[in-house]
Parts: structure tokens; C-alpha cells; sequence
């Protein structure tokens, strides 16, 4: 009897499993989680900036500039050792040591005169006898003539027959074009007899004679 019945209901079985089994797929697919969309996003390049570095530049030294060391004696407020730079001229350092004192005789200095090292500079008094030569002495002058010591050693005064233009230079009153006047009168009279002939050079007066009789003489 049993195995006329399910050969009787055989396909209703077959349906009924087969309802079952699609059921239970569709639940077992309800049941899975929704999946997200996977998204592919291009990758746009990276354009790299590499920063340009500036080289430091390290400035050169400068060089040094040469100075000159003076001895200011005299009529000054501050006479002393003075260190100039290269190319200054006596004025300079004059107004180094204080400038001009009381009774200094300003005249009788060529202050336009360029100084050099290890010179010494006498600024003379207004009643100073017999003053030392305004300029003397310096470095790399192996040549007495051409220093403040071109004077000559009578008195430490300047020989008119002797003295270099620069030398002459240094009277007061006595600018270059005069010294060259009184180099050139010298050779034309063959030399100066007394310091009173100076007189005779075009430029020359009593006063300017008053000036430089105490610091000139003749051999």
C-alpha cells in the first residue's frame, strides 16, 4: 500500500521538495549582507617640485688699507704718534692732534703736503727761533734729500742750494710753482750767495722773505 502511495504521489513530493529547496535559497540570498559597489577611482600623478637651493655666496675679505704713523710735535693741542690712513695729507693730522694751539704759525706749513709713514711733523710757534724743519723723516726715503731731513745740518734749515722742489715746497709762502722758479734762478746764477737773494725769484716779496728767512740758509 505504501508503495502504491508514493508511486501515486511521487510528483507532488518532487514538487514539494523542490518548493522547499527554492525557498530556502531565496532566504539564504535575502539573508546575505548588500554588497557595496567596489568604485575605481583614477590615480591622478603627483607632479613632484624640488625647491631650487641658492648658493651662499661667502663675500671676499677686504683687504686692509694701508695706514701711516705721524709724530705731530709742536704748536698742537695733543702732540703725539697718530695713525692715518694711507694718502692723508698734513692737515690731517693736524686736526688728529687737536688742531692748531694758541700760538701756532700756521703759515709757515705747507699743510697740503701728502704725508708718510713714520714722518715727524713741527707745526712752529709764532715766536719760535730756529724751529725744527716742518717735515722730516719717513719711511722708505733713503734719500735724505727728499725728506723733511733734506734740510741741511746748519741749523736743521732748508739749503736753497740743495733743497728738492718737494723740499721747498715745505716753506711757507712757497708753493710748487715758486719752488720751481727758485730751482731754476739757482742754476741760471749758479747758486744762491746769501738767503737774501731769494728775493730776486719772481713771487717772492719781503713778506714771504720774512717767512722763510729763519728756516733757509745757503753753503
Amino acid at each position: 500500500m505504501n508503495g502504491s502511495w508514493l508511486d501515486k504521489n511521487r510528483h507532488l513530493i518532487f514538487g514539494m521538495l523542490l518548493v522547499a529547496a527554492l525557498g530556502g535559497a531565496i532566504a539564504f540570498y535575502l539573508r546575505q549582507p548588500a554588497q557595496t559597489p567596489i568604485e575605481i577611482v583614477p590615480v591622478e600623478p603627483t607632479l613632484t617640485v624640488t625647491p631650487m637651493v641658492t648658493p651662499t655666496v661667502t663675500p671676499s675679505a677686504s683687504p686692509t688699507p694701508a695706514m701711516v704713523r705721524v709724530y705731530v710735535t709742536g704748536a698742537v693741542l695733543k702732540a703725539d704718534v697718530y695713525v692715518l690712513p694711507q694718502s692723508s695729507i698734513i692737515k690731517d693730522a693736524i686736526i688728529a692732534a687737536g688742531g692748531f694751539a694758541p700760538e701756532a704759525d700756521p703759515e709757515r706749513i705747507n699743510q697740503a703736503l701728502e704725508l708718510k709713514d713714520q714722518q715727524q711733523i713741527h707745526i712752529p710757534r709764532q715766536d719760535e727761533e730756529n724751529p725744527p724743519p716742518p717735515v722730516q723723516g719717513g719711511a722708505n726715503d733713503n734719500n735724505p734729500q727728499e725728506t723733511g731731513g733734506s734740510v741741511s745740518m746748519a741749523g736743521q734749515r732748508v739749503n736753497l742750494n740743495t733743497a728738492t722742489l718737494d723740499q721747498l715746497d715745505t716753506l711757507p709762502g712757497i708753493g710748487p710753482a715758486i719752488a720751481r722758479r727758485i730751482i731754476d734762478y739757482r742754476e741760471k746764477i749758479g747758486g744762491f750767495k746769501n738767503i737774501e737773494e731769494i728775493t730776486q725769484v719772481s713771487g717772492i716779496g719781503e713778506a714771504t722773505f720774512a717767512k722763510i728767512k729763519d728756516l733757509t740758509c745757503v753753503e
